[in-house]
């Protein structure tokens, strides 16, 4: 198995395009997310959710769902909840003008569904070992990412669009 976002430089980001313009930021922002502390990945989760889900999706949300979809799954990720939020986001928005952006993106969403399934079903417990304020804060963090994907869950369950076929559960 490679390394987190391995596969990213495989992708022509310079070529994709987001909400401001060309996408080529986007790795940086995704790295962020994987390696950064807490508040450096909270703000590149925000930066990007500006750039590729909110209020429109393109065509480098499409290229970013698989790798937020390895991000939501590394537990070493700080903000694995968020990362459940964007994609939640990225399945309720849409592009008017590019509805086979909207189509890609909300399947590579849906296509990860059984890692949310896994996520939402995690019931592992933080380490023994560790002092008690740091198991108490591992617990909260393991129930955010559960409770996000289980409302990402229903949203896969429950999506519905002008630009995606009735899907079959």
């Amino acid at each position: 198995m490679g390394t987190v976002l391995g596969e990213m430089r495989n992708v022509p980001w310079h070529e994709l395009q987001h909400a401001y313009g060309s996408a080529s930021q986007v790795p940086g922002m995704l790295s962020r997310i994987a390696w950064g502390d807490g508040p450096t990945a909270e703000d590149a989760l925000s930066d990007l959710g500006q750039w590729i889900a909110a209020p429109a999706v393109f065509d480098a949300t499409v290229a970013a769902v698989p790798f937020l979809w390895e991000l939501a799954a590394t537990e070493t990720v700080k903000d694995r909840a968020g990362v459940l939020e964007l994609l939640a986001a990225i399945l309720a928005s849409g592009h008017d003008l590019h509805p086979e952006w909207t189509r890609a993106a909300h399947d590579a969403v849906v296509a990860g569904r059984p890692t949310a399934a896994r996520l939402a079903a995690d019931a592992s417990s933080p380490e023994a070992q560790s002092p008690a304020h740091a198991r108490a804060q591992a617990q909260a963090q393991k129930q955010a990412v559960r409770d996000a994907a289980v409302r990402l869950l229903a949203s896969i369950d429950g999506h519905t669009c002008a630009a995606c076929p009735p899907r079959t559960v």
